[in-house]
């Protein structure tokens, strides 16, 4: 049996999809949302609502399994972790509950999904930022609430390896990006809310788009697909280290912005809310180390990615848009 920890969410839901497929061992999907709110649900795999904050509730989705993957956290874009720091660290409680169950049950692989929000704030101060290294992530300096959170899970990890002998896999995903997503409410990330915006404004015929910040900040966004493969790659290898999982292709938030507009055929007039939540000025993953142990890194491109997430995010509104007018 392997279980997926937050299978309601994004990356969860495709990483049930691609392990269901596999067909090799039964998957259980975890997820505290009720499950006709999760993203995606695989009739295939047993599906459970269990808050993974309790420690009973980790007992109750590992008995009889022998992997997991720990995806489960409250979190969002950077508009949610940078105003709920306490419920953000709070994630710790999941992992540690986790980790306590798999040693209990004689788990055989643990993978936990850490961030780039552990990387230091003072190696991510200007937008030509030098590209991150595994090694980066000490002396620490983490994103404030979420970044603390992941690290110190991280380390929890490392230990238990140490300790009990559970053998422990680590991926720090660098800004997932793709189809069956949120894109609103205020938890969604940058490509999914620049999609959303523009197409706001082509429906509206309003051509006008707010960015936060002055839109010279720089990031790497990873297609949900290499994110799904470099996940199970990652947990299939010998590789105990934490290694980054990300693209490593550049560009600023107002590039991101050109990539839409071209999709959709628009062009808009910008506006900077400079006072809005924008995260650090600079970040973008090395692939040095995956390249070198696992010959592989993800690849699929910024431009094409981004048209399969905007066309996704085009039909639920317009669907939305539809059933609204019908009602």
């Amino acid at each position: 049996m392997i279980v997926v920890c937050g299978a309601g969410g994004f990356i969860g839901g495709h990483l049930v999809q691609a392990l269901v497929q596999q067909g090799d061992r039964p998957v259980r999907a975890v997820d505290v949302k009720p499950i006709s709110e999760w993203y995606q649900v695989s009739p295939e795999a047993e599906n459970l609502q269990l808050d993974l904050r309790e420690k009973e509730h980790c007992e109750m989705a590992l008995y009889g399994a022998s992997q997991v993957y720990n995806l489960a956290a409250d979190m969002g874009g950077m508009g949610f972790i940078e105003n709920n720091k306490a419920l953000c660290m709070l994630s710790v409680l999941i992992n540690t509950h986790l980790l306590m169950a798999a040693e209990k049950y004689g788990i055989e692989r643990f993978f936990y999904s850490s961030s780039a929000c552990i990387y230091p704030a003072y190696r991510q101060t200007t937008p030509d930022v030098e590209a991150l290294k595994e090694s980066d992530a000490y002396p620490a300096m983490p994103e404030d609430g979420y970044g603390w959170e992941k690290l110190f899970s991280e380390r929890m990890c490392r230990h238990f390896s140490e300790d009990f002998g559970l053998v422990t896999r680590v991926a720090r995903y660098h800004n997932v990006y793709g189809p069956h997503g949120t894109y609103d409410g205020g938890r969604e990330k940058a490509p999914a809310a620049i999609c959303r915006k523009v197409i706001e404004a082509k429906l509206s015929g309003v051509h006008e788009i707010e960015i936060w910040g002055d839109g010279n900040q720089t990031r790497s966004f990873m297609y949900i697909d290499d994110c799904v493969k470099g996940t199970l790659d990652i947990m299939a290898s010998d590789i105990e280290e934490p290694l980054n999982l990300g693209s490593s292709q550049l560009v600023t938030i107002n590039q991101l912005v050109d990539i839409v507009e071209a999709i959709a055929g628009v062009k808009l007039k910008r506006s900077y809310n400079l006072s809005a939540p924008k995260g650090v000025n600079g970040r973008n993953s090395d692939n040095t180390l995956i390249q070198s142990l696992m010959d592989w890194q993800p690849n699929i491109r910024l431009e094409d990615g981004m048209e399969k997430t905007y066309r996704w995010i085009y039909q639920q509104m317009t669907k939305k848009q539809v059933l609204a007018v019908s009602r």
